[in-house]
């Protein structure tokens, strides 16, 4: 995963091609297993575009989407916004939502 800005990330939203763009703070606990959750399915599966971004330094992004915690992960898919998840679950869980 490559840190993205919010300008990249609606840039991937123009393309319409299936993305997902992880939201996080690095104090937070949660979102260290989060990160190695998606670390997992990155290696799993190369091909699919997930970027990332520190929560501390998008604040535009969290009110345009309207983000209630982090971890968040944001999927979009024929550019359009299809899901927020905030519960990770495990590795299968985020490969369900992503395939």
């Amino acid at each position: 995963m490559e840190e993205w800005t919010y300008e990249e990330w609606n840039e991937r939203i123009r393309t319409g091609e299936l993305a997902a763009f992880y939201l996080y703070t690095p104090l937070c606990g949660t979102c260290a297993v989060a990160s190695k959750i998606l670390s997992v399915v990155t290696e799993l599966k190369p091909d699919l575009v997930i970027g990332k971004a520190d929560m501390n330094y998008t604040g535009e992004l969290a009110e345009d989407y309207q983000i209630e915690s982090v971890p968040c992960l944001l999927i979009q898919r024929d550019g359009q916004p299809a899901e927020k998840v905030y519960a990770f679950r495990s590795v299968q869980n985020i490969l369900g939502k992503l395939c």
